[in-house]
């Protein structure tokens, strides 16, 4: 091996020490000496198989330049280095770290996502100078004990690896300011996570916890938590000592009621959608007195509580989805809000053209029924009401044009039901949570008048051609029930405007769907649907509202960016790696914006 660099006739000292694959390191000089300069090193993207032992050994080698018989200025000394405080080697191939990486213990950043690194070397422990560690997007299964001595680390990026567990010895990194284990398999959070003092934001979404634990109360300066798509079916009452908390993330859950936070007296936003939450009253929201953003989407609540309106700095109320059949007319007088989101809703009593027209003149109608209300307060004399166990509301049918045989239970719908509409023209007809396995037959008899039908929490298993009659359908909602396809017989629906098909059994989009020109909203979220047709979608130029949550969509065609008349477009919760989540928080809008900038030219 000739001891001579081919640039020049000096001797290299470390020729004869060095592996063949160092001859030529991937790694441009140029980039070294600037970083003998700057301290800094970006090797991001650079198909890196493996660090060349230059990098490592960046501060302690005598570098190339010195040998070479230059006159030099001020600017190129190369005894006046910089030691290396900033590591990039994102976006390669590695599958490993050498121990060599203890030689540069100046290091303040280091980053190394997105490779194949199923381990880190026992050396990192020894970067205690370390404030920035970023080891997210590898193959991680566990954490090496020594990072505990890096007591420096402000920032741990962990997310989108194999991790089960959280270990003690994160308890010890006492400096943590932010942690993102995101996107791992946890099954367990140690309780020495309580002892990070620092904390200001906290991320477990989508694990596989199904408790936190009490500890987590002592974060008192946690600002952000956020626990999205876990198997949490509750939260422990020591959650409500994290007092600093300001934004909470529990969405994607199985909880069953809204968590009570006495001491979280800043908290400005609560998100709690997708879970099975079925009640709200007062003490619920008694202590939320900061709140801004209360996300309550796709869960089971049936009503809202006449004291909402002490959230007075309410701003946005989301609470799509449910199934709530009547607002309190105290929502009226919630003065800062701007946004209360209600498709989805079996809503009964507001006329559709005021729900239309938004949230503004939604809220002017409220309040106006509060004025009425309180002109009424004297009047103690009220209307003959009908016994609870009565079969049938006769003046719902005669004075609403209602129909109505719900939450009873039942496997069928009784004779007498449909016997007491008579010859009244039904308009709604609302027969959700009952235990009805097929649509009954006498539902045919109503397809002069029907414009609205609730068949939704039964166990239906496919639509009838007696439903396909009613041809004055407007809105129909099949909500959790057990549908795998569509009748092509529905396309004689031309009036049909809104659909639910959400929690049913779909692993096809319908292709009806695509051929009913008037639908504005359709919501199939959480079912097993892989694939949408954006070219078929985008004939449907009166559709506003698309959910397709929660499906099995690995890839979203960029084509669906065409279809300008979405106002609203749901993904989460697909398998898909393209948008990220960061374009679709941004709303439907970038996201439209984001997939056309895709469609190949």
């Amino acid at each position: 091996m000739s001891r001579f660099r081919r640039g020049g006739g000096h001797p290299d000292p470390r020729a004869g020490f060095q592996d063949e694959k160092d001859k030529e390191p991937p790694v441009p000089q140029g980039l070294i000496r600037t970083a003998r300069k700057s301290g800094q090193l970006n090797l991001s993207a650079r198909g890196l198989t493996e660090v060349p032992l230059s990098v490592w050994r960046i501060n302690l080698d005598t570098p190339e330049e010195a040998h070479q018989n230059v006159t030099f200025g001020g600017a190129d000394r190369w005894w006046e280095q910089t030691d290396l405080t900033k590591l990039i080697l994102a976006s390669n191939k590695l599958q490993s770290l050498s121990e060599d990486i203890k030689l540069l213990p100046a290091l303040v950043i280091l980053d190394v996502h997105d490779n194949h690194l199923s381990s880190l070397p026992c050396a990192i422990g020894e970067l205690v100078n370390l404030q920035k560690l970023n080891i997210s997007h590898n193959k991680l299964k566990e954490l090496p004990q020594n990072l505990a001595n890096l007591q420096n680390l402000k920032s741990l990026q962990i997310q989108h690896n194999q991790l089960e567990e959280l270990p003690d010895m994160l308890g010890h990194l006492s400096f943590l300011e932010d942690l993102d284990a995101s996107n791992n398999q946890l099954r367990s959070i140690s309780s020495s996570l309580g002892h990070l003092s620092c904390l200001a934001r906290l991320n477990l979404s989508n694990n596989k916890l199904k408790t936190l634990p009490a500890e987590i109360g002592q974060l008192k300066n946690v600002k952000q938590l956020d626990c999205t798509a876990n198997l949490l079916e509750d939260v422990p009452v020591l959650l409500a000592g994290m007092d600093s908390l300001e934004q909470m993330y529990l969405r994607q859950n199985k909880l069953t009621y809204l968590p009570e936070l006495p001491n979280c007296r800043v908290l400005k936003e609560l998100h709690v959608g997708n879970n099975q939450i079925n009640t709200l009253g007062p003490q619920h929201l008694k202590h939320l007195c900061s709140i801004s953003v209360l996300e309550l989407r796709d869960n089971k609540l049936k009503s809202l509580p006449d004291d909402i309106n002490i959230l007075k700095g309410l701003e946005r109320l989301d609470l799509t989805n449910n199934d709530i059949s009547s607002l309190p007319n105290s929502l009226g007088n919630l003065p800062n809000l701007k946004s209360l989101q209600l498709e989805g809703n079996p809503l009964r009593g507001i006329r559709r053209d005021i729900l239309s027209k938004g949230t503004q003149e939604l809220l002017k109608y409220l309040k106006s029924r509060v004025q009425v209300e309180e002109k009424s307060d004297q009047n103690t004399v009220t209307a003959m009401t009908l016994p609870s166990d009565a079969l049938v509301n006769t003046h719902s049918i005669t004075t609403l044009k209602t129909l109505e045989y719900c939450d009873k239970q039942a496997p069928a719908i009784p004779e007498a039901v449909f016997n007491a509409a008579g010859t009244n023209p039904i308009v709604t007809l609302n027969f959700s949570k009952n235990q009805l396995t097929e649509i009954p037959p006498r539902i045919v008899e109503l397809k002069e008048s029907a414009s609205d039908v609730n068949l939704g929490f039964n166990k239906i298993n496919e639509i009838s051609l007696n439903l396909c009659m009613l041809l004055k359908l407007t809105h129909l909602d099949m909500r959790n029930n057990l549908l795998m396809s569509l009748p092509e017989e529905m396309e004689a629906m031309t009036r049909l405007q809104s659909v639910i098909l959400s929690f049913n059994r779909f692993k096809t989009f319908p292709d009806v769907l695509y051929r009913m020109p008037t639908l504005e909203t359709i919501l199939i979220s959480t079912n097993q649907i892989g694939f949408v047709d954006p070219l078929q979608l985008k004939k449907l130029t009166k559709l506003s509202t698309l959910d397709l949550q929660n499906n099995d969509i690995l890839q979203v065609p960029p084509e669906l960016g065409n279809c300008e008349s979405l106002r609203a477009l749901h993904l989460e919760g697909n398998p898909f790696r393209n948008p990220r989540a960061a374009i679709l928080s941004k709303g439907t809008a970038a996201i439209l914006e984001y997939l056309r900038s895709r469609i190949p030219t």
